[in-house]
């Protein structure tokens, strides 16, 4: 008997489908909040400061829906300018959602969770081409490329 072949499924919709539960239990409705950040707020705000969470009222049924509580985490000596510039990422939130849906910020102190940035992998090319000139003319092309490639790699650390 020949069972049914499953195809198999893309990783982004098995990982997207696993982080949903991860940011709904955060309190975000999606992932948007937190991949767009930077675009939300700015590079100003987002360099110093990441959402943690969004923290919901409980209301009673048939009554409307309070706005939430938007919980940053703010590198420590950048916590007061966050403060004093609450108002201004609040109307960049809400104005993302389109809807008063924060009323308030509350901030917590700690490191930022950064991916480092990747290093910088482009070769100088007049670097290349420099140790390329010191390579033997009778070289194979190919061969010499790599070679200049390879010293200015070297040279460049």
């Amino acid at each position: 008997m020949n069972k049914p072949r499953r195809s198999a499924r893309p990783l982004p919709d098995i990982a997207g489908a696993l982080l949903a539960d991860a940011f709904r239990k955060q309190g975000f409705s999606s992932s948007e909040l937190v991949v767009r950040w930077s675009a939300i707020v700015g590079d100003d705000v987002a360099a110093h400061a990441e959402p943690l969470k969004i923290q919901w009222q409980k209301v009673p049924d048939g009554q409307p829906s309070q706005p939430g509580t938007l919980v940053l985490r703010v590198d420590g000596p950048a916590a007061i300018e966050i403060q004093h510039m609450s108002h201004v990422i609040l109307e960049r939130v809400n104005r993302y959602f389109g809807f008063a849906a924060i009323g308030k910020i509350a901030i917590r102190q700690a490191p930022l969770r950064r991916v480092p940035p990747r290093p910088d992998r482009r070769l100088d090319p007049h670097a290349v081409q420099s140790i390329a000139e010191t390579l033997p003319g009778e070289t194979d092309p190919a061969l010499k490329d790599a070679l200049a490639r390879l010293g200015a790699a070297i040279k460049r650390k």
